[in-house]
């Protein structure tokens, strides 16, 4: 009979531990399914978990006799006018006149109707790309009467050639840097700008392109040197990495994922973006970049970041949004799909980020300055996180740790130190979201463009991206930064000199259309 019971005993545990295991698997596959065919938003409404979810609203109660209504006063406010936003102003303005005919204005009286006004309505009009010749003209001296016999002075002067950041090349720097804009902005692979061109009666190929990309990054290098320093310079760096391809590289297969890595700082109000190929993952890459650092560094959880937490002088920061994001998965995978709906655990641990979040967007919006940002994190945030601590602290004993929610608990409790960190300096920020949104448009081209062919024309497109999303993290357009930089890099000697092209420090008056 024990031998009985002893074996029942087994099965009830072998029985639950497969059920646990179903459940886990099923949770794996409702995440999968939501992201291949769910909401990719990432953002939950929330409604008053008090409300009833399918009851109708009780009537409304009719004032009794004698009792009084109670007066709601709507505080007055301004609305919006609807309706298109108007066409920019510095936009040049064609007008076309729609006039009535001569007898239209002769009155009936028989004299000549005068004009009053006129009704004006705007379109946008477009015209495919201007394309025009740039044609360089040196005239030539020479002296009739002496043809050079007397003197030393030649015999023919003419004025030198301009410096073009490629020599003898049939393209302008406007030409290039809208190559190049399409490129690594509008993710149009080279192949395809070569159709563009077609269609307007130009033949660019696609290898010249390439090769103009190529040699303006190898001019473009110093640039980047000034960059590294920019951000060794600073008191917060991020950093982040994301895949690439790369096919002839020496000893490794064409399928080989490689990696591109980004990293943000220098000074907050005009940082610094550097993309930097690397055919590993490995962290001693970015302990290479970063040696002898000092200051506050920010990244993901990845293991490959953990040197940060021993390296002297630095204070290594979490992210916010993984952490959260991990939350976000568990209510996706219990198959929540409405707006608003609970889950339990995962959605008051994202309550609890929700309203850390809130403090931040409310400093946002009074514009506080990072010494009010400070102090409001100390008086508000602190408490909130000390009180959630607690309460992870008791959760993680009540989630399976190979279930999502586990695992999300179990990050969150990990990476706590390094989460809590931001609140030390009103200049740091929760997450690593402004250098996610750098890897973006990488990203979106990696799509167009699949590869790099070599690990040289990899580094040269991270040159490039540097640059631009540079450019762009100061508010500056892209197109009119590199056709200005590529005007003026060949005239650029002196360490001055190149610092000023910097997208940080170059002159703003110079990005407008001549």
């Amino acid at each position: 009979m024990s031998a009985t019971k002893s074996k029942i005993k087994r099965l009830e545990a072998l029985t639950s531990r497969y059920e646990q295991e179903i459940e886990l698997l099923h949770e794996q596959v409702r995440l999968l399914r939501a992201q291949l065919y769910g909401r990719r938003a990432e953002q939950f409404a929330r409604l008053d978990p008090t409300l009833p979810l399918f009851e109708l609203p009780p009537a409304p109660v009719e004032p009794s006799a004698g009792q009084k209504e109670e007066e709601i006063v709507v505080p007055e406010h301004n609305r919006k006018k609807r309706g298109r936003k108007a066409l920019p102003e510095d936009l040049p303005r064609v007008d076309v006149i729609h006039d009535v005919t001569e007898e239209e204005k002769r009155c009936g009286c028989g004299n000549t109707k005068a004009c009053i006004g006129e009704e004006v309505s705007e379109q946008l009009d477009i015209v495919p790309a201007e394309v025009r010749v740039l044609r360089h003209v040196r005239p030539k001296y020479a002296c009739r009467h002496c043809e050079g016999v007397e003197g030393n002075s030649p015999t023919v002067v003419v004025a030198p050639p301009p410096a073009q950041i490629i020599p003898k090349a049939m393209a302008s720097a406007g030409l290039i840097a809208q190559v190049i804009v399409s490129k690594f902005v509008d993710a149009l692979p080279f192949y395809r700008q070569e159709g563009i061109f077609a269609r307007i009666g130009i033949e660019i190929g696609r290898t010249t392109m390439c090769n103009w990309a190529f040699q303006v990054a190898e001019k473009s290098k110093p640039l980047i040197d000034l960059l590294w320093q920019e951000i060794r310079g600073g008191p917060y760096a991020s950093v982040d990495e994301t895949t690439t391809q790369v096919l002839q590289e020496t000893g490794r297969a064409p399928t080989t994922t490689s990696y591109m890595w980004i990293f943000r700082g220098g000074d907050p109000e005009r940082p610094a973006i550097i993309f930097d190929y690397h055919p590993t993952r490995d962290g001693g890459f970015a302990a290479a970049r970063l040696r002898g650092y000092e200051g506050y560094v920010q990244t993901d959880g990845y293991s490959g970041y953990d040197f940060l937490d021993h390296q002297p002088g630095v204070t290594h920061l979490g992210c916010w949004t993984h952490a959260r994001r991990k939350f976000v998965e568990v209510v996706k995978a219990a198959g929540v799909s409405e707006p608003g709906a609970k889950t339990g655990v995962a959605s008051e641990a994202l309550d609890r980020i929700g309203a850390l979040y809130a403090i931040e967007k409310q400093a946002r919006a009074n514009k506080l300055t990072p010494e009010e940002i400070y102090a409001k994190r100390q008086e508000k945030a602190k408490p909130i996180l000390t009180e959630f601590h607690a309460w992870l602290r008791v959760k993680v004993s009540e989630a399976p740790p190979k279930s999502l929610l586990g695992k999300a608990i179990g990050y969150a409790l990990n990476q706590w130190k390094r989460l809590t960190h931001y609140i030390l300096d009103g200049r740091l920020r929760p997450d690593n979201n402004l250098t996610e949104n750098a890897i973006r448009p990488f990203v979106v081209g990696r799509k167009n463009w699949l590869f790099s062919a070599t690990p040289e024309g990899a580094a040269a497109s991270a040159t490039l991206y540097s640059l631009i999303e540079t450019a762009k993290a100061n508010g500056l357009n892209p197109y009119w930064y590199l056709r200005r930089l590529f005007e003026r890099l060949p005239l650029a000697k002196a360490a001055e000199e190149l610092r000023a092209l910097l997208p940080q420090y170059i002159d703003r008056a110079l990005l407008t259309p001549a």
